[in-house]
Parts: C-alpha cells; structure tokens; sequence
C-alpha cells in the first residue's frame, strides 16, 4: 500500500544572510534524519518501503541513485526524492566515499525495509 505524500523538493528554499545562508528543507514535520555514508564500491539493498518517503541531498561526491524505473549520478546538491512504495537504491561508483543526507518523511522503521536485490545476503 502506498501513501501518497507531496514531493518535498517543492518547498525547499534558501534564506541569504549577512554572513552567508542556509537552506530549509523541511520545517514541523514528523521525520527521521540520517547522514548515510556509502563506501567506494558498494551500493544499498534495492528496497521498496510501505511507509515513508525519502528525501536526499547528495553532498560529497556524485552518487548513482535508482528511483522507479529510473537510474542516473546524481551530483553534490542535488535533492532527490523517493515516493512512498517506490523502488530505489543508491551506490557509490567513485573512489572515495559519499554522504548523502536523508529526510525520511511518514513512520520510520527499519522492519519497513523490502529487498529485492541486496550485495550482503540481508
């Protein structure tokens, strides 16, 4: 069963300072926030969730990302959403590692993982 939540990319916005700015990507929601580091060479299970929605934010280094049907590097900055039921994985294909930032939109658990595919027998 999927949930149909609005794309979160659509209210991201920045808010210049005088000493830079920032950039808001979320504001009194109930979400789970994580840095996920992926090492040089391996990739995530390829998952589907019942759940939630995710939000990612490359930040070091380009990072293949699968969304749907969909595969393609997405660079540092680039926010990437991942709809409630949709297939999606990530995978490091450089040579140093990759953090992305991840804003998991609806009810987190990690029993809410389905693996099609996963490198690590889980």
């Amino acid at each position: 069963m999927t949930h149909s939540m609005p794309d979160p990319r659509e209210d991201i916005f920045v808010v210049e300072r005088p000493w830079g700015q920032f950039q808001q990507f979320v504001s009194n929601e109930r979400v789970t926030v994580k840095i996920i580091t992926v090492e040089p060479g391996h990739r995530l299970s390829l998952q589907t969730h019942a759940h939630r929605g995710e939000f990612w934010q490359v930040l070091d280094v380009p990072i293949e990302v699968t969304v749907g049907d969909r595969t393609w590097l997405a660079e540092p900055g680039e926010p990437v959403w991942v709809p409630c039921g949709a297939l999606h994985r990530m995978a490091n294909k450089g040579d140093v590692a990759g953090r992305l930032l991840e804003v998991a939109y609806g009810d987190f658990d990690e029993a809410d993982i389905v693996r099609l595919e996963d490198d690590y027998a889980r």
